[in-house]
């Protein structure tokens, strides 16, 4: 008798955990993205289905959507001023080029292009949230997958996928589409009414050109930022410094600057010259991350050396020189 008790006990037991195992299992969000929404809070919170959590909330540990109300780290905020940056350099490039040596506008229109971007980084920041503040709440970065979620949408039965494709990393993607709308629309509204008035030097069809290249490069950006977002998050430093060392020295060459003497010519080389040193800090400062920082902070004394060796070096390079002592049989 005793035995037939422990028995049908035992059988109870098994169907109880079957039971808990069929609703954990019913409860269960698949996928690494997909998280249930709190539908209402009355002392105790209230989930939805599991699904894609809404725009500006990102499931946690216990597949629960939360809000982001964190703010970015110093290497966020440095990874939005690279591409911040990106179309503020590609137009100063540009300028520079369609406008000639002759045309005195192009300082004009290189303050132009500072000031709009500039007030388009300042209108996305009021328009993103917290609406009115120039500062904004996101999520933090863990993984390369956070910014490409719609490669991780689960099927837990192999047949119906469930989509919970997210911003992740909000806003930190759609934050620089943002910034790209508003700074083609200033660029529309403020450049072809300057250059009318200033760009005396220039023809009629040349003085509009640096416009056009930015109808070009803009969405070539936005393209970029799309598929490869990501992987400039991670890469953008280096990809700083290998730009920058490139272009200082094909412009240093170009010039035909071999001397400390050639640099004080002209202001304007100074200027360039400066630029590339403040691009080069920037990269050094974003690869040490906040963690590091008092570490890397004396890596800061490199920043001349790529100049100061070009400089040094410009001599014994020089094709001319090569040539001479070719001729001579040396």
């Amino acid at each position: 008798m005793y035995h037939m008790i422990c028995i049908r006990k035992y059988l109870l037991c098994l169907r109880q955990c079957d039971r808990g195992m069929m609703v954990d299992k019913q409860k269960s969000c698949f996928g690494l993205y997909c998280g249930k929404s709190i539908l209402a809070f009355n002392g105790t919170e209230i989930y939805g289905d599991c699904g894609v959590c809404p725009r500006g909330q990102r499931s946690d540990e216990a597949k629960i959507c939360r809000q982001c109300m964190e703010y970015p780290e110093l290497y966020d905020w440095l990874y939005l001023g690279f591409m911040a940056m990106l179309p503020l350099i590609l137009h100063w490039f540009f300028i520079e080029w369609y406008s000639g040596k002759k045309s005195s506008s192009a300082l004009f229109q290189h303050v132009t292009a500072l000031v709009e971007c500039t007030v388009a980084v300042l209108i996305t920041l009021l328009v993103s949230e917290p609406v009115g503040y120039l500062h904004i709440h996101s999520c933090r970065v863990k993984m390369l997958s956070d910014w490409y979620t719609m490669l991780y949408n689960p099927s837990p039965d192999y047949v119906t996928t469930l989509h919970c494709t997210q911003e992740a990393v909000y806003p930190l993607y759609t934050i620089v589409f943002i910034y790209y709308a508003f700074a083609l629309v200033l660029m529309m509204i403020l450049r072809p009414l300057l250059i009318k008035k200033i760009a005396c030097g220039l023809g009629k069809t040349d003085r509009f050109k640096s416009i056009y290249a930015a109808l070009y490069f803009f969405p070539i950006l936005t393209v970029t930022q799309a598929v490869g977002g990501g992987l400039l998050y991670y890469a953008f430093p280096y990809i700083i410094l290998v730009l920058s060392l490139i272009t200082l020295a094909v412009y240093m060459s170009a010039s035909e600057i071999e001397s400390f003497k050639d640099l004080r010519v002209r202001k304007k080389r100074l200027v360039v010259l400066f630029s590339h040193w403040l691009l080069h800090a920037y990269g050094i400062i974003s690869i040490s991350r906040a963690d590091k920082f008092d570490q890397d902070l004396p890596l800061l004394a490199l920043v001349p050396g790529p100049a100061l060796f070009y400089l040094l070096t410009a001599k014994f390079t020089d094709p001319s020189r090569i040539r001479l002592e070719e001729g001579s049989g040396h």
